[in-house]
């Protein structure tokens, strides 16, 4: 006699699966696929081309967005289904197919979850990354690549569209610091759970000694802002170095003088941009930057003084968050929601998903709290 009883089972994702539906408004992201379409069309759409490429990029994801949820409900619907032929038949093979099936589901259904929990200001938009290694030496500068490819390699996971905006290479191994943007919706209320002091432990490969070193890299990550951001920078305030882009090794990738380095006088702040083609783009793209610091830098001041005005201030900018041990018993653990992964490798390939989800887990609780 078959057993098999996922009723229970199936039922549960049901009940999840509406409140995912709910939270995602599926009528709402349909006018809002509409709305998109109609701008989509419009004749002299690709006169600005800029503009084209978001409207376009948006569409895209949310005609994904609703593709998900729409395949999902039928996936559980062809479920059921599949359970009863496989009980009526006395198939095993069709419910060894189930439970696989059912697998599956709460794994996609989970990650579904999760992003319903990503409800903060500036969420929804798409994310700006910068990385910069920290004491360690040669340790930390590759320590600082190998975190530039996991996240690269994590977008490429997804298909997210990505651009690698500056890159400053060390003189010896890796990179001093990397920027790059996520062009996804969420993309900023997913990797913000990245920010803060990651450590590696390892056996150096650039010592002789064959002693263990540690090593820091810092990972920043910032929304990006609409062209009207709220903050208005004096050119006063502002020093502007042009200079000339270069790759590893020092050698020049444009034949220009195109790469900007802007410094914000007041507060020390520096962004530096290289890969757009022109001196003007990069100039444009390095304020964008800019003014979204400036403006997270302005609200954290505000929030912090709010907080000791109550007593309960608590620093925790550049707290460690995340040690990778690649020494021993191999391991990546998060030091905040204890989530461990005993495969480092998996990780710097760019298998993030549970670490993350974990994060804005973590994050959501301690919010609600």
């Amino acid at each position: 006699m078959l057993e098999l009883d996922l009723t229970a089972d199936i039922q549960a994702l049901r009940s999840t699966f509406a409140d995912i539906q709910a939270v995602v408004d599926v009528d709402a992201l349909k006018a809002d696929i509409e709305r998109l379409s109609d701008e989509a069309g419009a004749p002299d759409l690709w006169d600005d081309v800029e503009n084209a490429q978001k409207v376009t990029s948006r569409l895209s994801h949310r005609q994904a967005e609703l593709k998900r949820v729409s395949e999902i409900e039928q996936r559980l619907d062809d479920l059921e289904v599949l359970v009863g032929l496989a009980i009526e038949m006395e198939d095993e093979e069709s419910a060894d197919e189930a439970r696989r099936e059912l697998a599956s589901l709460k794994d996609v259904i989970g990650q579904l979850e999760v992003q319903t929990l990503l409800d903060g200001e500036y969420d929804p938009r798409s994310a700006v990354v910068t990385i910069r290694s920290g004491a360690g030496g040669d340790d930390a500068t590759d320590f600082a690549e190998m975190l530039l490819r996991m996240y690269l390699r994590w977008a490429e996971r997804h298909k997210y569209p990505v651009k690698v905006m500056d890159t400053s290479y060390a003189e010896g191994a890796g990179i001093k610091s990397a920027t790059f943007e996520v062009d996804v919706p969420y993309a900023y209320g997913t990797l913000s759970v990245e920010a803060g002091t990651h450590r590696l432990a390892r056996i150096s490969p650039f010592g002789g000694a064959d002693k263990r070193q540690t090593s820091f890299a810092a990972v920043e990550v910032i929304p990006v802002m609409e062209e009207a951001v709220e903050v208005e920078v004096p050119e006063g305030d502002i020093r502007v170095d042009v200079f000339r882009s270069s790759g590893p090794g020092g050698q020049s990738v444009n034949t220009t003088d195109s790469a900007v380095r802007i410094t914000h006088l007041p507060t020390g702040l520096v962004v530096s941009m290289q890969n757009e083609k022109s001196q003007i783009q990069n100039r444009a793209a390095a304020m964008r930057v800019l003014q979204t610091r400036l403006l997270l830098l302005k609200r954290e001041e505000e929030a912090a003084k709010k907080k000791e005005l109550a007593g309960t201030i608590t620093a925790s900018w550049g707290d460690q968050m995340r040690s990778y041990f690649l020494y021993g018993q191999q391991l990546v653990k998060d030091l905040r929601t204890g989530y461990e992964v005993g495969n480092p490798a998996v990780v710097f390939d760019g298998d993030l998903d549970g670490l993350i989800a974990a994060g804005i887990r973590w994050r959501k609780r301690k919010d609600d709290d």
